[in-house]
């Protein structure tokens, strides 16, 4: 039985897919300008930058921050819930829902990262991924650098340090640091 699905529908269920969809072409044409715009948009200007926010993502919390330069492939699969702030540089990978909670603190130059490949040549060679979502929870401070492999998610109230690599899930209220990031402390 052969799948009749688009590679969009199968992107967007989390099966494997390749990105060759024209509707997922257009999708992330429409995220470059979008995501242009607010990199190149005077600092200054908050007003302009939620807007444009507002229109990439799939939510923009009230009282939220997000300092350019910022990055994702379609935009509408990231969530950033209200009074949380992204300093510069922030790389979403949304191929999969990257969900990001309420007063959440992200460091300068975080990648949250859902895509994935096969390890097989042979199916990598012939362009084939997918992708697992990522949740931040709410209160998570990431330090700069941090780097949240796909299908993590992080507890409320955890703290990861700067340049660690997020390789599984982390408990609520704890410090993880380092790669992989291990759980040092309990708060």
């Amino acid at each position: 039985m052969s799948d009749e699905r688009t590679m969009r529908e199968r992107m967007l269920a989390g099966d494997p897919y390749i990105a060759d969809d024209p509707v997922l072409a257009e999708e992330s044409r429409r995220a470059q300008q979008l995501t242009h715009r607010l990199n190149t948009a005077d600092p200054t200007d908050h007003e302009l930058r939620r807007a444009l926010l507002t229109d990439l993502l799939g939510a923009f919390g009230e009282g939220s921050e997000l300092r350019p330069p910022f990055q994702c492939d379609y935009g509408y699969q990231t969530t950033i819930g209200a009074r949380t702030f992204v300093n510069w540089g922030l790389v979403s990978l949304d191929v999969a829902t990257v969900t990001i909670g309420d007063d959440v603190q992200i460091g300068p130059g975080v990648q949250l990262l859902t895509a994935t490949h096969p390890v097989e040549p042979g199916p990598r060679r012939d362009k084939w991924e997918a992708a697992q979502p990522i949740v931040i929870g709410d209160n998570v401070w990431l330090g700069g650098g941090v780097i949240v492999c796909p299908g993590v998610t992080i507890g409320a109230d955890t703290v990861v340090g700067a340049g660690s690599v997020v390789v599984q899930d982390l408990p609520s209220g704890v410090v993880a640091v380092g790669s992989p990031a291990k759980v040092i402390r309990t708060l």
